[in-house]
Parts: structure tokens; sequence; C-alpha cells
């Protein structure tokens, strides 16, 4: 059960069907998982007997895990005589997952303190991937609000000089964006204020995408000396609104990676490399359900320097909507239910504070 006590739509993702386990064998699946990822080890069945109570025999254990090595979901290390689980072991035991381990009270009370602290967007973004980084000890990735999702909450028009305004855009998101405007001619308290008006009662609470389209024909409404200067204000914001299109990440916690070079083949960089790609995280962040979590495992990531990760995203926003994506990245020998937990109440948190503010 979330935080809120809501209940949460269940989609950690959509993959073909594999054939099933019975539940004794999928307990021995989660018991390889749950072991390998806290002890960095392969698994012997050994180990499984004295560690969890499983109800049945070493013998049957045994048993259980060749059946499941047959069928994909462990393998042997050919320097062991243990187990680890495969991509599509993770696979398994991720959307089989019982519950996702929610966060405790002072944790969440923590998030909370740590994210209410932020003076602008910038500062949102930035502490929530340094907090998603220090929760989950892997690469956390944030997608900064898209002003495609975004809607207008106050246009500001501030008098520098007689011929020069300050253009003050602010979205819903918390977005500030700001613009010098040179007007062809001097700009009076009169007009300042009309215009201001008119900005706000015709595109406040509009789609950004919409306002050039719906102020279009604002300049016809102002007399014909100062349509000019109409028309240079509006000029500027639709470049604001053109010239703030692309799409922007922060990341955080590279450094983590270097914890977890075994879980590598042969080295870190290819992983390192494709981070540094940000079309590749955009990408990815864009293939994460628009409600509820997405997990990527190993192969599914279709990039190749990424194959030895897992990714772990959601979208975040303010009210029920969706305005950009955050997650992390890091092995696949990944705590799954503590990594999901922590990005699911982090998302939630970061939409309240932008609901907020």
């Amino acid at each position: 059960m979330p935080e809120d006590g809501k209940p949460e739509a269940r989609r950690f993702d959509a993959r073909p069907s594999v054939r099933p386990l019975d539940e004794r064998r999928l307990a021995v699946l989660r018991a390889i998982v749950q072991d390998y990822v806290g002890t960095e080890e392969p698994v012997g069945s050994k180990a499984l007997v004295e560690r969890h109570n499983l109800g049945v025999s070493p013998a049957t254990v045994r048993n259980d895990m060749a059946a499941l090595e047959e069928d994909g979901y462990i393998q042997q290390p050919h320097t062991s005589a243990g187990r680890i689980p495969t991509d599509k072991g993770y696979r398994l035991f991720v959307d089989r997952l019982a519950e996702v381990k929610p966060m405790s009270a002072p944790e969440r009370r923590a998030i909370r303190h740590f994210l209410e602290g932020a003076v602008d967007l910038d500062d949102v973004v930035a502490r929530t991937v340094r907090l998603l980084a220090q929760l989950t000890r892997q690469v956390a990735v944030v997608q900064y609000p898209s002003l495609t999702r975004s809607t207008v909450r106050h246009i500001e028009l501030v008098a520098i000089t007689p011929t020069k305004l300050m253009l003050v855009l602010i979205t819903n998101t918390g977005r500030v964006e700001q613009r010098l405007v040179d007007c062809p001619g001097t700009v009076g308290e009169t007009l300042l204020g009309d215009l201001r008006a008119k900005l706000n009662g015709m595109a406040g609470g509009c789609p950004l995408p919409e306002v050039p389209v719906i102020l279009e024909d604002l300049p016809s409404g102002f007399e014909q000396v100062e349509r000019p200067i109409v028309s240079a204000v509006l000029a500027t914001l639709f470049e604001t609104l053109a010239e703030q299109n692309e799409e922007r990440i922060m990341l955080a916690g590279t450094a983590n990676l270097t914890r977890f070079g075994h879980d590598f083949p042969l080295t870190v960089q290819p992983v390192l490399e494709a981070l540094e790609e940000q079309v590749v995280l955009l990408r990815l962040l864009g293939e994460t359900a628009e409600s509820g979590m997405t997990v990527r495992i190993g192969h599914e990531i279709a990039y190749e320097g990424l194959n030895s990760t897992s990714m772990v995203s959601v979208g975040y926003g303010s009210g029920d909507q969706s305005v950009a994506k955050l997650g992390v990245i890091g092995p696949t020998r990944m705590d799954y239910p503590g990594t999901m937990g922590a990005v699911r109440a982090v998302a939630r948190y970061v939409g309240q504070i932008l609901a907020e503010s």
C-alpha cells in the first residue's frame, strides 16, 4: 500500500508470458534473488536451506534449482558451484513481487523536508536527483518538466526602461523563463497594465503549445500605434516557447557504479559512455508508463551499453498529470523492492511540491 493509503495501479512492465512456476519453485527463485542481491555471491542449495524456511528437503531444493536453470531463470557462473539469477529470473521476481518496500515514516519526513527547501524548479530537480542517488545508491536520472505538458500559470511584464521590458513566463510546474523585449516605442503604464491583463486573461491555464494560436490575434485588440509593441512582446514570448522545446535531464550518482565493478562484464566503461548520451536516457524515460512504474531489466534495455543494467522509472507531476519522468539505473543485481519504493515515494513528493509551489 502506498504511503498516502491509496491503492496503486500495479504496472511494473508488460512482458511476454513465461511458463508458469509452481509456488515452491517461485519461492526458491525469490530466495536466490534475495540472497544474491544481499551477499553478491552465487547461491548454493545448502545456503538456501540454511537461510530460508522453504519447508522442503535439500534434495528437493536441488531439483527445483535444476528446473529453474533449465527454464532459464538462473544460471551457473563458470567459477562457482552456486547459481545466480538471469534477466529472465529477475523479470519474474519483479513481476511477482508481493509488495514494493514502503519508505519508513522518518524516511518520508526526511524526503519531504529536503525537497520543500527548494527555491525554484532547478533546485527541485537538483535536490531530487541527489536524493534519489543517495537513497538507492544507484545512478539517478530526473527529467525536467516538459513545456509541452505544462500550462501557463502567469505572464509578467516589468518595465526596465521606457522602451525595454522584462517578460517572465511562469508555468504550473514552477518553471520560470525570463526574456528582455526591445520595444519599437515607449511603453506607458496603461498599455503595460492592459497587455499584462489580456495576456493572462487569454493564456492563463492554457497548455503552452496552444499559446501561439490563442494569442495570435491579440494585437488587433489594441490601438494601431500600440500594435507594434504588442507584436514585439508576442514575438519574444513565442520564441521563448520554441527555444524551450528541447528536453533536459539531470544525472547524479555515476560514482556509485564503481561499487559494482564486478557486476559488469569486463568493465563499467560502456555503461558510463551510455549515460553520457542524453538522447539515450531521454528515450529510455520516454518508454516509462504514463501512470505506474516501469522496470527494464538487462537486455530489455535496447541499448548495448546498458545491457548489464536495470532501470526503474516512473512519471511525476502536479495533480493527476505526469509532466516528466524520473528513475534510477544500476546493475541487474539490484534491491528491486527497495529501489521501486524509493523511486515511487520521491516521485510522489516531487509532484506534491510542484502542485504546492
